[in-house]
């Protein structure tokens, strides 16, 4: 389905993982859009295979956020926010920041973050032994300013290795870059912006303080060996740019409010981006006849594009127009088969149609965007909601032991595995499946203990205080 934004316990979880000050914040989650991860798959695989990675190890997710930022974190996981879409002034800028966090990925910066972290606990430790040694000679005043100030002589010593990691990543990107025969001046003016935004900022008074190298100083450090590439005049092609400038009119239609998306795209307006985000912001408004009217003017210019379709089908689906939304669902996936956010949004609408044929239809849909998309959360949702619809609740219990597998939820998800493993005919697929799950997944008897603790802690609900 498109531009589905979700937020996840994991993602939270997940930058934590990093290590890093722009790690997202709980109230954000995750944007699921086919169009869109499809066009950053790829501007990002070449480069992917040009660090010698596989495509297939390093995924990238999207956060619906509309600040100008992106991270990694382990598992050779890249987050871009849409904010970093939206305000990029071409594609190759988003080219270079990819580059960048791919070079982060290349050069196991993360892994080795936890040297730097001992690193700097033992110079904290070294600066606490110093106050001490200083204390007992009888210079107290001295020993104990000299341990209130451990903890900013680690920050200094981790604050350099991160520096350096940045600096590292930055070249690596130039040479991901020139490697596919692309431009890094976009990397360039991406720093040169930043640079200008750190002028009035107060980090730039406390260099030794800071995560990352000033922006000024990246420009210079870069500058050279952008220039020096044979592929430096290489400009982004037509095709590019124009997917850039479709993607981000669809995320301000989604993200924007309508007041906004109507100032930036006026009537007067007649290109596809300009029509997409109206389409988009007619729809959040409610007046669903204005959307569709401007969906079907793209669908008209371009029978076969796969997005236009999909947005049709979502207005009609989330308008209460389900029947009617089986058709643009269904052409969307013809003209993109085997997409599994297209399958889960075709099978959705026909779980929400009803029918013995629609469910089964959905069921089979959705078994195969799993193949491709296991631990998609909302996907094993449906799929737990059709096997309940045709009565088979074994598997509906396997798919909601996936969908709390793939939330990263262990406990609830041994519990539903444990249920459908009892119920399931013995050496079945599904059956050897939910043994997977109950090894998987077996708790430790601390976990056990905290698990009770937790749902004995919960209010209770039913009559004279008693649990339900």
């Amino acid at each position: 389905m498109p531009f589905i934004r979700r937020t996840t316990a994991w993602l939270a979880a997940a930058a934590a993982s990093a290590g890093l000050t722009c790690a997202p914040a709980l109230s954000q989650g995750l944007v699921r859009d086919a169009e869109i991860e499809e066009v950053m798959r790829a501007w990002s695989d070449p480069m992917i295979e040009a660090a010698g990675l596989n495509v297939n190890s390093v995924d990238m997710y999207l956060i619906g956020d509309m600040e100008f930022n992106a991270f990694v974190t382990r598992g050779q996981k890249i987050f871009l926010h849409t904010g970093l879409i939206v305000q990029a002034h071409n594609p190759n800028e988003i080219k270079g920041v990819i580059a960048h966090e791919i070079g982060h990925i290349e050069g196991a910066h993360l892994v080795r973050m936890q040297q730097a972290e001992r690193s700097a606990m033992a110079t904290m430790a070294a600066a606490i032994g110093v106050g001490i040694i200083a204390a007992l000679a009888g210079a107290g005043d001295a020993g104990a300013a000299i341990i209130a100030s451990s903890p900013q002589f680690a920050t200094l010593d981790f604050m350099t290795y991160t520096r350096a990691q940045e600096a590292a990543a930055d070249q690596a990107a130039v040479r991901f870059l020139t490697a596919t025969g692309q431009s890094g001046r976009g990397l360039v003016s991406t720093f040169e912006r930043l640079a200008y935004q750190e002028r009035l900022s107060f980090q730039r008074r406390w260099q030794y303080m800071r995560s990352h190298p000033l922006s000024s100083d990246r420009v210079r450090a870069l500058q050279r060996n952008v220039e020096a590439s044979p592929y430096a005049d290489v400009e982004d092609s037509p095709e590019d740019i124009e997917t850039l400038e479709r993607i981000q009119a669809k995320i301000i239609g989604f993200m924007v409010p309508p007041a906004q998306t109507f100032e930036r795209y006026p009537e007067s307006d007649t290109s596809i981006p300009a029509r997409y985000a109206r389409a988009v912001a007619f729809y959040k408004q409610g007046l669903m006849s204005r959307a569709e009217e401007v969906v079907l003017t793209l669908i008209a210019d371009e029978p076969d594009n796969p997005y236009f379709h999909e947005l049709h089908g979502q207005m009609l689906f989330e308008s209460g127009h389900i029947e009617r939304s089986l058709e643009p669902y269904r052409r969307s996936l013809e003209l993109a088969p085997g997409q599994p956010l297209l399958q889960i949004g075709l099978a959705t609408a026909l779980i929400a149609q009803g029918g013995q044929d629609e469910v089964n239809e959905a069921v089979r849909l959705l078994s195969q965007a799993l193949v491709s998309e296991p631990n998609n959360p909302f996907g094993w949702f449906q799929k737990s909601l059709a096997h309940t619809e045709l009565g088979q609740i074994a598997h509906a219990e396997l798919a909601t032991a996936e969908r709390y597998f793939a939330v990263g939820d262990s406990m609830h998800a041994h519990l539903f595995a444990r249920r459908a493993h009892d119920r399931l005919e013995r050496g079945t697929e599904a059956w050897v499946r939910s043994a997977e799950l109950l090894y998987a997944t077996e708790p430790s008897a601390r976990e056990i203990r905290e698990w009770n603790r937790r749902e004995h802690q919960r209010p209770n609900f039913g009559r004279g205080g008693q649990r339900p």
